[in-house]
């Protein structure tokens, strides 16, 4: 296959992904707050815009995962990106599935994206590198979505979205228990790259 064939069958294959939304009750006002990440400016895919920690799914999380199913591999890079870009260790077991994104055709790189929450009941210390990741701030879902319709920081529209899901809830234990029953948000609706059943997915 030529070069130009390669990139384009690339296009057309989004690579399997992950995103974790790290969320905690705020110290000094029990308000529930989630992490947000800026990219570097100079990265091509939302460079520049406020993210949560994720990234593509490697080789070798399939391997950490035991197998060849996608969900368990999303789990084990939804741990390592998170280690990876913020320092802060999580667990599968804190994992709620709450949804999948694909990128629309058309955009130089595309994901089909695996997203999770994960509650942080103890204290945490953030770790960005500075490089890819510029910058950090633990945030109110509400104030962020308000900030960006202010056009203070942009967020991609699966962060904005996922805010809003998650911004009804006003514990971690109210969110816990109401996300563990509620329908997976999957985008598009009919995509063919969210095989729940296939990927030893249990929703």
């Amino acid at each position: 296959m030529s070069q130009s064939g390669k990139e384009e069958a690339r296009a057309l294959s989004p690579a399997p992904a992950a995103t974790v939304v790290l969320v905690r009750e705020s110290a000094e006002t029990g308000a529930i707050e989630a992490l947000l990440l800026q990219r570097s400016a100079r990265l091509v895919f939302h460079g520049g815009h406020w993210v949560f920690p994720g990234g593509r799914i490697d080789a070798s999380d399939f391997t950490a995962a035991g197998g060849g199913l996608e969900y368990p591999a999303a789990c084990a890079a939804a741990i390592r990106e998170t280690r990876e870009e913020t320092g802060i260790p999580i667990r599968e077991d804190q994992l709620i599935h709450v949804g999948h994104w694909t990128t629309p055709p058309g955009l130089p790189r595309r994901f089909a994206t695996w997203f999770f929450v994960c509650a942080l009941r103890e204290p945490v210390t953030v770790a960005i590198d500075h490089d890819e990741i510029r910058d950090y701030r633990w945030i109110t879902p509400r104030q962020a979505l308000l900030d960006a319709r202010e056009e203070k920081f942009v967020l991609p529209r699966p962060t904005r979205v996922t805010l809003s899901d998650i911004s009804v809830y006003d514990s971690l234990d109210d969110l816990e228990q109401g996300l563990r029953h509620a329908p997976i948000r999957v985008f598009p609706p009919e995509s063919p790259h969210y095989r729940p059943a296939e990927s030893g997915c249990g929703k």
